[in-house]
């Protein structure tokens, strides 16, 4: 006996449809919460370069006819960044689906895996802030993001720059509770707009206490290979959005009675200039 495949299929392709839908949404509030203008395509492998540099200027009087010495701007290659694979695969048994129904046990169960999709991108974007070259140390946090504010503007002083800073929820807590702002959530972090000076600040744990990041909007890209096109579009029948930033496959293990989910992306989200990383240290604030 075949299996009721309009049952199936049509569900499955609308759990892939839901959960690329999901994932593309969340990227999307990512992309309006940094104030991201620069995303990149590119292939899996992709060997991205991150730099830092330096300006040793000479400070010598010049006289009148005399020669200018010369000022030293040097740049140096940061550690690269590389584009990679990441392959996801779960399943669903039948006693779930039995119990829970088969769209409630897949969407909760997809729910969860793309939560871990975006901890992931999360948990490298942080790591490579603490790359960052130039430090600061301010009285407080306010004091702290006062400090940031002016490094950021002084890395990109010809720019306009919009200023983003990372802070830990320990070193906002009581300002939180206590004043009338608007905290909102975009790919599972806390942010608030016009903060202390800043334009956006996002509110993560993957920040250290006692520590603010901070760099341009125009310093952050977001690079990844587009699931929707391409050999890996003819290989897999991957279901994607308009973004194809990740492709989703549902199908039934009948050997195995489960229903499974497979995705695949390649995603990473990276600050291109490392001294353009402002890391300042929230220090106590004495005389008061």
């Amino acid at each position: 006996m075949t299996a009721e495949a309009n049952l199936t299929t049509k569900l499955a392709k609308a759990q892939s449809i839901d959960m690329t839908n999901q994932f593309g949404q969340s990227i999307k509030k990512l992309i309006k919460m940094l104030k991201l203008e620069r995303t990149i395509v590119m292939p899996v492998g992709s060997t991205i370069k991150t730099y830092k540099s330096t300006v040793t200027l000479d400070g010598a009087t010049v006289e009148p006819g005399d020669i200018i010495p010369l000022s030293k701007v040097e740049t140096t290659p940061g550690d690269p960044v590389e584009l990679k694979w990441d392959k996801k695969r779960k399943a669903v048994a039948a006693e779930d689906i039995q119990k829970y129904g088969f769209e409630q046990a897949i969407s909760n169960t997809d729910i969860k895996l793309l939560r871990e999709i975006q901890k992931k991108i999360k948990e490298a974007f942080f790591n490579q802030l603490k790359a960052g070259t130039t430090q600061v140390t301010g009285a407080g946090l306010q004091g702290a993001m006062a400090k940031v504010w002016g490094g950021v503007a002084e890395k990109f002083e010809d720019d306009e720059v919009t200023t983003i800073a990372f802070v830990n929820p320990a070193d906002v807590a009581d300002y939180l509770a206590t004043a009338k702002i608007t905290v909102q959530t975009a790919f599972g972090l806390k942010y608030v707009e016009n903060f202390m000076g800043v334009d956006v600040a996002v509110i993560s744990t993957g920040v250290p206490a006692k520590t603010v990041y901070a760099t341009a909007a125009d310093n952050l890209i977001l690079a990844y290979a587009n699931m929707s096109a391409g050999e890996i579009a003819k290989a897999f029948d991957f279901t994607t959005d308009e973004t194809g930033l990740i492709g989703v496959t549902h199908d039934i293990n009948k050997t195995r009675l489960t229903a499974e989910t497979v995705t695949a992306s390649a995603m990473v989200l990276f600050a291109e200039r490392l001294d353009g990383i402002v890391k300042a240290t929230v220090g106590e604030v004495t005389g008061v």
